[in-house]
């Protein structure tokens, strides 16, 4: 799954979905591709966990607006979108 979401949002996110032990790579979005201001997670995930993660990346923004409120600058908290893939095949190597 890819995520794209505001910074407001992404530390805790991160904290919060480690500990549930969720595997992720983090890039700093500096531009382009919904705005400035961006983190992009990149996570890894078996088809039958994907609910799961969604709820858990709802459940650490609301996490986020209670503590802190609600950002009111952006219309969503975060983009996702799922890319799926299947098993990398390893070429043989001839000698």
């Amino acid at each position: 799954m890819i995520c794209i979401m505001e910074n407001y949002y992404a530390t805790e996110v991160e904290r919060q979905l480690k500990y549930k032990g969720f595997r992720m790579t983090e890039l700093a979005s500096t531009g382009g591709f919904l705005r400035k201001g961006s983190t992009t997670f990149l996570f890894g995930v078996e088809e039958k966990d994907i609910e799961e993660l969604r709820k858990s990346l709802q459940e650490a923004c609301l996490h986020i607006e209670k503590q802190k409120g609600k950002k009111r600058s952006v219309a969503h908290r975060y983009t996702s979108f799922i890319i799926p893939t299947s098993p990398a095949l390893v070429p043989l190597l001839q000698t």
